[in-house]
């Protein structure tokens, strides 16, 4: 059984957005608090290069732990964000697990615990859906989207802003590499080569940043920049 929960979120400059994220994680351990009263839960946010307010928002709420770094890399973020998570939580590794999502996302209700209810039934890892918000879209991108989407979000898609994963199993594996993309794609593979159970993560979506700049050219919002409704349909 998993007693021991973190909430990672690395932030570069994310004032904006951060204060929608962490209410969506403060409802998100409210309900896991309701089902799970027994598991104890540790929220990092982790502002990278940030010199915007991301530090006054986030410490707004009190119950989060801030870390700043000064790595303008994703993947060391995380992983020092785990670190610190880990560190304070103190708990045996196999019974911690380690939720990811990012600052320019807010996460559904469930989120935590439809997490650690796979966890507590054999999940390693866990790999959850991404939606963008679709208003924030152009009407080409949005009608590409919904074309190549005509489900929503695809389940089983490695997304960092909705992966979660045991704690013995992410040291296991080497933790996120310092990768300003792809640590998460990076994790996933190698939990899968120690033999790792990965599982989609079912319910509602992590709705993201429909934003056409992102944080580098392989991202989310590259991504997103790039659909095309010709190409698609």
């Amino acid at each position: 059984m998993i007693e021991h929960l973190a909430v990672v979120i690395p932030a570069r400059n994310e004032g904006e957005r951060l204060g929608a994220c962490l209410r969506s994680v403060r409802d998100a351990v409210a309900r896991l608090h309701q089902e799970m009263p027994a598991v104890g839960v540790r929220v990092v946010v982790v502002l990278d290069s940030c010199d915007d307010d991301s530090h006054d928002i986030a410490a707004a709420f009190g119950e989060v732990m801030l870390v700043h770094t000064g790595y303008s890399n994703v993947g060391a973020a995380r992983a020092t964000g785990a670190r610190w998570a880990l560190q304070a939580l103190r708990g045996l590794p196999e019974r911690t697990w380690i939720a990811n999502t990012d600052a320019d996302s807010t996460v559904p209700t469930g989120w935590l615990v439809d997490q650690l209810e796979l966890a507590d039934r054999g999940g390693d890892l866990t790999l959850g859906a991404v939606e963008p918000v679709l208003a924030e879209l152009s009407s080409g991108q949005r009608a590409a989207w919904e074309l190549a989407h005509p489900l929503g979000a695809e389940v089983g898609t490695v997304h960092g802003a909705n992966l979660g994963v045991r704690a013995s199993v992410y040291l296991a594996a080497g933790g996120f590499e310092a990768r300003t993309e792809h640590e998460d794609v990076r994790l996933v593979e190698s939990v899968r080569d120690l033999g790792g159970a990965v599982v989609n993560l079912g319910g509602a979506p992590v709705l993201t940043s429909g934003r056409s700049i992102g944080r580098t050219p392989g991202g989310y919002a590259g991504y997103l920049t790039a659909l095309d409704p010709v190409a698609v349909g």
